[in-house]
């Protein structure tokens, strides 16, 4: 198990001591998915929180009045994949999570995470300045998408996301952006980004 991406990303936040990166070892296991299947399917409670180690992976929901996929979020290496409020809450989950490309993950279930951080105090500020993180992201988005043509929200994506915009389908992207694909097309051609 390769567990080295997560130990870096840990280090960002906080410093852990030989003995507490051996214990946090022990309390993740890797799992291989292939392009097409599914972390989590709407319905279900997700058991595990997962960090991507390869791999990239589209969260969305399916829009009742007209049938067609709305995505949440987009992640690739280095990133989080997982309904936070079914996890911690162990209630069913509104959205699904499925991969784009063939993914290995680094998952781990609640139980688990509630040892860790009992054994590994200082996880908590890691995974605070985590939830921090993706908040934040996650208030830029509702202002962008109410105050934004979708233009300006498209350059902040490909400013914020240049790995995205490069792995992730047109149309996933465009779902992302709350617009069309043909819009995204028309903005991409207008646009001497390419």
């Amino acid at each position: 198990m390769n567990i080295e991406p997560l130990l870096k990303n840990i280090s960002k936040h906080v410093i852990l001591n030989d003995t507490e990166i051996e214990l946090v070892s022990n309390f993740w296991r890797e799992k291989k998915i292939n392009r097409g299947e599914y972390i989590l399917r709407n319905g279900e409670t997700c058991k595990y929180d997962s960090y991507i180690l390869n791999g990239a992976v589209k969260a969305f929901y399916i829009d009742s009045g007209r049938g067609t996929e709305k995505i949440l979020f987009l992640g690739v290496e280095d990133w989080w994949a997982s309904d936070i409020h079914s996890f911690s809450t162990n209630t069913k989950s509104i959205f699904n999570i499925q991969a784009i490309e063939n993914t290995t993950l680094l998952q781990i279930s609640q139980n688990s995470y509630d040892k860790m951080i009992l054994e590994i105090p200082k996880l908590e500020k890691y995974f605070r300045k985590i939830l921090e993180s993706y908040l934040g992201t996650l208030q830029r988005r509702i202002v962008a998408n109410n105050t934004l043509c979708a233009e300006k929200r498209y350059l902040e994506f490909i400013i914020q996301y240049p790995k995205l915009s490069e792995r992730f389908p047109q149309y996933l992207i465009a779902s992302y952006l709350n617009i069309s694909p043909e819009m995204l097309s028309r903005i991409k051609n207008r646009l001497p980004l390419n």
